[in-house]
């Protein structure tokens, strides 16, 4: 017996209905950023290890699909370095390429290496997949959709309101009630410097990151791990626990990062953005929320993320602003901001709270059966009228039993099934049948069209 095939873990097959879903989400994302003069950009699903390599950090590197060169990938390696089984180094040998971990590196390679077609700013969205060789998980995947817009060769803080009212406009779309969080990463330093453990910023954040996960308790049982002293930590906590309007919030940050000037900075850049975005009415929450840490070596402004309200799931978009995107590739001084929709998650949202419409997921409308050669002559032009009225509709390919054809029908939902015999023929009409209520007409095929279109 024959070995059943598989698929790689961490990727997955998509049923029609699944792509329905799917081309309904990035059709909406690609939707509300054209409305936002977004062009559209792809870059290759591989590129140059040189490219992806120290990017990322030493875990990322790990997590790189590595592409074994053709040919002769031996060639030129040694007996010694064959038999030492150092897999890292020899990967660096016969691998020249690897599959792309994100879509930001690449964008930064693409900027540099067209600069001087771009006008500035560049206002770029890309809706491709990524690849992780991580450990497959539930919600976390090898292969998966990655929808990001960015904005570079501007400093303008009009580009983060944009970015969010996009966020607001999508998930109104979507009917998905959410909450922009916003922090700011000048803040965030400010705070470090303030408690005396500057050079601790990445371990205060990453600990604060998890306080809805593991509770005050455990943060603070953290912050002390990484030698952060108690006088600092007792600093922190009115700081962590900062509540209110974000009005009052704000306040209350100017007082305490008073002799701050990068976190006043970034006080004023969040004021900004939030009383900008208070005047232009957003239908859903925006929320300056101070454990919000993201990437921290990347990010250097404003970072952002989206909480969806009725689904226990961790964020389904994220972003900020960094200052040096094509910093790594030799052209500096280029600051960019951008956010990324998690598709995956989204769908899994939209899923749980059923809110796809019935047309996102429609196929055919209606399905012509195949009673032989003169019928099928018939349905022909037909069924080409339909279709240039924007119908979907398909005959049966086989002339074959009727209960196979109905069969066919059930199994894709299709919601109409026309038959034409001799009667309908000599009329010059269309039995049309509703295969919800079972009731059937008798129709011309201009009612036909009136009824379908």
């Amino acid at each position: 017996m024959a070995t059943k095939p598989g698929i790689p873990k961490g990727t997955r097959d998509f049923s029609p209905v699944e792509m329905a879903k799917r081309n309904y989400i990035f059709n909406t994302i690609r939707e509300v950023y054209a409305l936002y003069g977004f062009q559209q950009i792809e870059t290759p699903a591989m590129e140059n290890l040189s490219t992806l390599m120290g990017k990322y950090g030493e875990e990322g590197d790990k997590l790189l699909f590595k592409i074994q060169n053709s040919g002769d990938y031996f060639h030129g390696l040694t007996d010694e370095e064959l038999l030492s089984r150092n897999a890292a180094k020899l990967a660096s040998k016969f691998c020249e390429k690897g599959l792309r971990y994100d879509l930001t590196v690449p964008f930064a390679r693409y900027v540099v290496m067209h600069r001087e077609e771009l006008a500035l700013p560049f206002k770029r969205y890309q809706i491709q997949p990524v690849w992780r060789a991580d450990r497959p998980q539930k919600g976390r995947y090898r292969e998966f959709y990655q929808c990001d817009a960015d904005v570079v060769g501007s400093n303008s803080l009009l580009n983060e309101v944009e970015l969010m009212q996009i966020v607001d406009t999508v998930f109104s779309r979507f009917g998905i009630r959410v909450c922009i969080k916003i922090n700011n990463r000048k803040i965030l330093s400010g705070i470090a410097e303030i408690i005396g453990e500057a050079d601790k910023i990445v371990d205060i954040t990453v600990a604060i990151d998890k306080l809805d996960k593991i509770g005050l308790e455990n943060v603070n049982a953290e912050l002390a791990s990484k030698g952060i002293s108690e006088a600092a930590i007792a600093q922190l906590q009115p700081i962590i626990m900062l509540s209110g309007s974000n009005t009052e919030k704000l306040q209350t940050l100017k007082e305490v990062l008073a002799f701050s000037e990068q976190g006043l900075k970034g006080v004023e850049e969040c004021e900004y953005i939030l009383s900008t975005l208070e005047k232009l009415g957003l239908k859903n929450e925006v929320e300056l929320d101070l454990t919000l840490a993201r990437g921290l070596n990347y990010y250097t402004g404003a970072i952002f993320e989206v909480k969806a309200l009725d689904v226990e799931i961790g964020s389904i978009t994220g972003g900020g602003r960094y200052d040096n995107l094509t910093g790594i590739f030799g052209l500096p001084g280029i600051s960019g901001v951008g956010i990324s929709f998690g598709a995956d998650r989204i769908f899994d949202v939209l899923n749980q709270l059923d809110l796809y419409p019935k047309d996102a997921v429609a196929g055919t409308q209606v399905l012509f059966v195949n009673f032989g050669e003169k019928e099928m002559a018939y349905c022909l032009p037909v069924l080409s009228r339909l279709r240039a009225a924007g119908v979907s509709a398909e005959i049966y390919p086989d002339s074959t039993k009727m209960k196979k054809q109905m069969s066919y029908a059930n199994a894709k939902a299709v919601p109409f099934v026309a038959m034409v015999g001799e009667n309908e023929m000599n009329e010059n009409k269309v039995m049309l049948k509703n295969m919800l209520t079972g009731e059937q007409n008798l129709v011309t095929v201009d009612e036909l069209l009136e009824a379908l279109a």
